[in-house]
Formats: C-alpha cells, sequence, structure tokens
C-alpha cells in the first residue's frame, strides 16, 4: 500500500517526527544550547575599554535634552495620537543623564586620586 493510500505524505510524517523531537527535548535549538554550554570558556575576557567617559556621558544627556526640546512645541499632537511617552522619554533619558554625568564624573576624579595617591576630598 502507498502513502497515498494510506491518506498519509512524507510531509505529515516529518512533521509528526518534528513534534516527537520536540516533545523529547531533541530540538536542535536543545542540542546547540547544550553543546555551548557544556564546554568551558577557552579565552580569557578583554581588558574593558577605558574612552572618554564623561564626554560620552554629557553627549548622550544634551542628545535627550535637544530631543525633549525638540519635541516640545508638539505636545498637543503627541498627546491626540497617545504618543506623549515620547516626550517624556527624552525628559527622563535627560534626568537620568544628569545623575550620570554626577556620577562619572565622581568616579574619573576617584581614580585619578587612587593614581595620585592623594586623599578624597
Amino acid at each position: 500500500m502507498s502513502e497515498r493510500e494510506r491518506g498519509t505524505d512524507g510531509a505529515t510524517d516529518q512533521a509528526s517526527a518534528r513534534t516527537t523531537d520536540r516533545a523529547a527535548g531533541g530540538g536542535i535549538a536543545d542540542r546547540l544550547t547544550s553543546r555551548l554550554f557544556r564546554e568551558p570558556l577557552r579565552h580569557e575576557a578583554p581588558e574593558p575599554f577605558e574612552g572618554p567617559v564623561v564626554g560620552t556621558v554629557i553627549g548622550g544627556t544634551l542628545i535627550w535634552f535637544v530631543l525633549f526640546l525638540a519635541q516640545l512645541p508638539f505636545y498637543g499632537w503627541f498627546d491626540d495620537h497617545g504618543h506623549l511617552w515620547w516626550l517624556w522619554t527624552c525628559l527622563a533619558g535627560a534626568g537620568l543623564g544628569c545623575i550620570g554625568i554626577w556620577y562619572v564624573r565622581r568616579r574619573d576624579a576617584a581614580i585619578k586620586r587612587a593614581v595620585t595617591g592623594a586623599e578624597p576630598r
């Protein structure tokens, strides 16, 4: 009896086999992740990047604040269309950026004090 006479085809059989594999935990994702996390890492972590952190945070904060100011004239449109959160996201980014500026400036000063051996103010 052929597959056509039995009312099945190869695609249906393959689909049921895939479903069985997934139910048994034998999917490709399971095999890949088990192999990925089973083996130890064979390289060391790279050194942390120390760039112009203060300038980067100040620049990002300014961008958020400029975006807030640019959207402020369109407050009514944002409110009418349900996009008012865009405005408040920019303000939150500027506010959190101010906290970030305070933090990275203190961190930078602490690193410089540690290098020179000076007492904290």
